[in-house]
């Protein structure tokens, strides 16, 4: 079981794939088989906005894997909270190469995120 609010960021994403391999108006069986098909490819990266040389930037925290993901997709502002504290969030989600779907969070609270080193994407 996914989150809804994730699922209406990934939902179009698994039409386009179905419409694009000829299936012209998928139907929802189809659209949750596409699902089950590349979810284990997905992967969330978050990153918080921080101020950097007069301007701003994400400085990326963490990359979960789709089997990582269900703490944080039940409850993402607490996951965050928990981890980073508050501030300006952003979450990509990707499956393999192919960026499906941004989502931003602006948690209350003391910022704790500057104590993460930031994540090597490359």
């Amino acid at each position: 079981m996914i989150a809804p609010w994730c699922w209406e960021l990934i939902e179009p994403y698994l039409k386009r794939n179905l419409i694009n391999r000829g299936i012209e108006r998928p139907s929802r069986r189809q659209i949750l088989e596409e699902f089950a098909r590349v979810w284990p490819e997905f992967t969330a990266t978050i990153g918080v906005q921080e101020p950097f040389a007069g301007t701003i930037r994400f400085k990326w925290l963490v990359r979960l894997a789709a089997d990582e993901m269900a703490p944080f997709l039940e409850d993402p502002v607490g996951w965050i909270v928990a981890r980073y504290g508050g501030g300006k969030f952003k979450m990509n989600l990707h499956h393999g190469m192919h960026f499906v779907s941004t989502k931003n969070f602006k948690p209350e609270g003391e910022p704790r995120w500057w104590e993460t080193p930031e994540l090597s994407l490359e």
